[in-house]
């Protein structure tokens, strides 16, 4: 039973194009299509995943050096994350509670209110993974992990996407999907903070540049511009690190530059490519399975309704996180040292200033971000001291997020219980 669980878990739930795939067969098989069809709209969306991953490999290959770069500097040991270990001795642990969460999850879909079913495949793993840790950090035995975990599991997948619907169509503008990804707290918090400061007159999508400046409507050229002057700001600051490593900062600044736009351009083309398969698809799940049911979608499927609202998000986020960052870490707030949350920065306060956008326009989403980036910061610091036995490294380069806030709280509720039991 284990062996089949754990292949399934390997080359479905955690292969998002594998998954895609036969959600899409699925759904047309549903529709009574023809066979042709369905194999089509089967690999299309299982290429339009596959070129989503490749992208945000991509993207993260062009932040990630800057944040293993800062991190050398600040931390002293160069060590920013370490999932394997924890793995190895509680990967069984895992494996059976993202299966009984997810079964608990769809049960939640089909006959309650919330009708929510959480398509991000990875997060599907890495959920279960974080309270598995949660488990482990309040003692509990094994069985009481997994049923934790599991429950925590469902009910995150099953709420917070249904908290953030309204949120996501005023973005899209329309009910087609919503978001199943850990930015959910940093988006309602850049959500509210936009409402209530912001302008939704006036969007960041219409900015106004004269035809000198009008590459910059291009999001890989922001992009690309964005990326390069961070990289040579982070030289500057950091140059002895660099320059150990045998770089030249201009030129080192310019590849990462090229690189995040390239992925930035990969990315939207395979957004594009999915939705195309997936939506039609999915209408024909919720209509005769699970009726009304809600698909959640990755944070980048997001970035593709507000581009400019996503690159202006990345900026903001990265320069207030990195003040407050600084500044904690100089007074040692945490009691352990901060990095640069390069990759939350970018997917995180990304779509939460897309979330921010729909909201309260330019300004709301500028606002909105720096107020959910300042919280991020404090987020990471809190949920790295929690969970200092299993998986702080980790929390340190992914967290910031969710993860650092329901990890935490599933901690405090798993020490309550091991009081019980």
């Amino acid at each position: 039973m284990e062996v089949v669980l754990n292949y399934f878990i390997d080359h479905v739930f955690k292969n998002t194009p594998v998954l895609m795939a036969l959600i899409v067969a699925f759904g047309l098989i549903l529709n009574k299509k023809r066979w042709d069809e369905v194999l089509k709209g089967a690999f299309l969306a299982a290429i339009g995943m596959t070129i989503i991953n490749l992208a945000v490999d991509i993207l993260i290959g062009a932040v990630v050096p800057d944040a293993s770069l800062t991190g050398i500097a600040t931390s002293g040991d160069g060590q920013t994350t370490s999932d394997a270990a924890f793995l190895s001795n509680y990967g069984g642990l895992v494996g059976l509670a993202m299966f009984f969460g997810m079964i608990l999850h769809l049960l939640i879909a089909k006959f309650t209110p919330i009708k929510t079913v959480f398509l991000t495949g990875h997060m599907l793993f890495w959920f279960p993974f974080l309270f598995v840790a949660a488990g482990v950090e309040s003692g509990l035995s094994e069985g009481m992990i997994i049923i934790t975990s599991a429950l925590y599991s469902a009910l995150y997948w099953s709420i917070m996407p249904w908290i953030l619907r309204k949120y996501v169509f005023q973005v899209i503008g329309d009910d087609s999907f919503t978001l199943g990804h850990p930015s959910g707290i940093l988006a309602l918090i850049a959500g509210a903070v936009a409402k209530k400061f912001g302008d939704p007159s006036k969007s960041t999508e219409d900015l106004k540049l004269s035809k000198k400046f009008s590459f910059f409507r291009e999001i890989a050229i922001t992009g690309s511009i964005v990326i390069f002057i961070v990289y040579l700001i982070v030289g500057f600051v950091f140059k002895d690190a660099l320059y150990a490593s045998g770089g030249s900062i201009l030129f080192y600044a310019l590849e990462k530059g090229f690189i995040f736009g390239a992925g930035l351009t990969v990315l939207l083309a395979g957004v594009r490519m999915l939705i195309g398969q997936i939506v039609p698809a999915f209408e024909a799940i919720s209509s005769k399975l699970i009726k009304g049911a809600l698909p959640a979608y990755d944070a980048p499927i997001l970035f593709n309704f507000r581009p400019n609202a996503a690159i202006i998000g990345f900026l903001v986020s990265l320069v207030a996180s990195s003040i407050v960052l600084v500044i904690c870490n100089i007074f040692n707030v945490f009691g352990v040292a901060l990095i640069p949350l390069i990759v939350t920065c970018f997917f995180e306060c990304g779509a939460a200033a897309v979330i921010a956008e729909g909201q309260g326009g330019l300004k709301g989403t500028i606002i909105g971000t720096c107020v959910a980036s300042i919280i991020m910061v404090g987020l990471v610091g809190i949920s790295a001291m929690m969970f200092r036995n299993t998986i702080q490294y980790w929390l340190l380069v992914s967290g910031g997020n969710d993860f650092s806030l329901f990890g935490p709280i599933a901690r405090i509720l798993n020490n309550l219980l091991a009081g019980l039991f």
